[in-house]
């Protein structure tokens, strides 16, 4: 369960390795002086970048109402997925419309949120994150989705946006 705060920065990502392909989600919320409220990944099966990127929002913002932030800054690396939230972009593909309502749904529940587009060298914990789940699901063992806890550092993007 996320440790508690009012405010809060939220860095999310997602990845898919092929486009669909295996794909998993990370998102990390953190105070602004840094200290981590929540860090986690999950493995999505079999989906595509831009479902991912949204399941990442999803995940971060869910844990975020969890701990109790009531204003929020979300940062993540898709313009499509910022722009689209924004109002800038239309969501035309019909998989991604209910994410995005849900993301606005989940976002009208803070007293106010901040959506900012990030460049993808500022992403790197959530990336990892993003990765970690997509090995996890990689994993001989593996069969269906899962999620699970996890500090990042940084590493590349794998995946097309």
């Amino acid at each position: 369960m996320p440790t508690t705060a009012e405010e809060a920065i939220l860095w999310t990502d997602g990845a898919a390795r092929g486009n669909p392909g295996p794909a998993g989600c990370g998102a990390i919320l953190k105070t602004a002086d840094g200290r981590v409220l929540s860090a986690e990944s999950q493995y999505l099966g079999q989906t595509t970048n831009n479902v991912a990127e949204y399941k990442a929002l999803l995940l971060g913002l869910t844990r975020a109402l969890e701990a109790g932030v009531r204003r929020i800054e979300v940062r993540a690396d898709s313009e499509l997925l910022i722009r689209q939230l924004k109002g800038e972009y239309r969501v035309k593909n019909e998989g991604l419309k209910p994410l995005a309502a849900e993301a606005k749904a989940l976002l009208a529940r803070f007293e106010s949120f901040r959506l900012q587009h990030v460049r993808r060298e500022l992403n790197t914990e959530a990336d990892q994150l993003a990765n970690e789940g997509i090995d996890r699901g990689s994993a001989p063992s593996s069969s269906a989705p899962s999620s699970g806890r996890a500090r990042a550092s940084s590493t590349s993007k794998s995946g097309d946006k």
